[in-house]
């Protein structure tokens, strides 16, 4: 059970009854208004409380929300878009969704991880898991926006990549790898948003990009909370752990240099005002792609090289030793 959805369930039932009291106010000739002004400060108060200060591991559950906006939520949301379909090798993988696209009257490459809504959509799109295929229609729609000089924008929402039999016998992780050679050496501008779970290399594959947008409540790790403790701990059941150790929260990877920008949500996430977030997301997107777009290509591939470069740290145990004895 989701963490968030359960917490939601009193939420729901104010909601609930404040609806049904407006409805008794409008239809009859009786003041409720002060009872519903204190079933509103409640729901307030109750909202701050469950949302106001969330652990890593409630942001966790927060970017797998049921009902937290997808990338064809987003997608559908663009002045058009043109789907296209395939690898030129094996097959179509449905986890991806590609085309041409217009964002604001831009034209752009549009690609994003699909996950479903319910059991059957989540089996057609593999719970948002990309198989080789998938990854290999990532590259192809790339290097195709490369060579029409048209702008590359990715929605990022996976748990991570497909980790069947099948797809190493694929050959998975040079599908990865020619994702992330196709976006290093892209002569256009790349933007990333990452609008529920970055998880690992299968979230990289699309994520390694000239400006990296991140939701509030989204999370980005080289792990899953789980996988993490699972392989540090032999347990699973530490994920909540794990979570708080990755790092993995967008104010964390801000500070990392990682992403360069956080979309605020409605509190609540974003599935309570999606309408608003995919559009101001979207508006994010279009402004860092106008920036972009003002540099010339050699430009932008040594900004992108200097990026990438300037993350992360490595100091040693003698380096810590001296600098204590200092």
């Amino acid at each position: 059970m989701n963490l968030i959805v359960e917490r939601e369930k009193g939420l729901l039932e104010l909601e609930k009854r404040i609806h049904e009291l407006r409805a008794m106010s409008a239809n009859q000739p009786i003041d409720l208004s002060s009872e519903i002004r204190a079933l509103e400060a409640k729901y307030a108060e109750i909202q701050r409380d469950i949302f106001g200060s969330m652990s890593a591991w409630q942001k966790v559950h927060m970017a797998r929300h049921p009902s937290r906006p997808t990338s064809l939520d987003y997608i559908s949301q663009l002045t058009a878009f043109d789907e296209l379909h395939g690898d030129r090798q094996f097959r179509d993988d449905p986890a991806i969704i590609g085309g041409f696209g217009k964002l604001f009257g831009r034209r752009i490459i549009a690609i994003g991880q699909q996950r479903g809504r319910d059991t059957k959509e989540n089996l057609l799109r593999n719970f948002g898991m990309v198989t080789p295929e998938g990854y290999r229609k990532v590259a192809r729609l790339i290097e195709l926006g490369a060579h029409l000089a048209l702008p590359v924008v990715t929605f990022v929402d996976t748990k991570g990549a497909d980790p069947g039999i099948a797809s190493e016998e694929r050959a998975q992780s040079e599908a990865i790898a020619s994702c992330l050679m196709a976006l290093v050496d892209a002569r256009v501008p790349v933007v990333s948003a990452i609008i529920g779970e970055g998880g690992s290399g299968g979230a990289l594959a699309l994520a390694l990009a000239d400006y990296v947008v991140m939701l509030e409540h989204s999370t980005y790790s080289v792990a899953s909370p789980e996988g993490c403790a699972a392989i540090l701990w032999g347990d699973a059941g530490k994920a909540e752990e794990a979570a708080a150790r990755l790092k993995l929260t967008s104010e964390d990877l801000r500070g990392f240099g990682i992403v360069d920008e956080i979309v605020p949500e409605p509190i609540g996430g974003a599935h309570r005002d999606p309408a608003t977030l995919i559009e101001r997301t979207l508006r994010v997107v279009d402004a860092a792609l106008a920036r972009l777009s003002g540099e010339s290509v050699e430009e932008l591939l040594e900004a992108r090289y200097r990026k990438y470069r300037r993350i992360g740290a490595w100091q040693s145990d003698t380096m810590n030793a001296v600098t204590a004895r200092a």
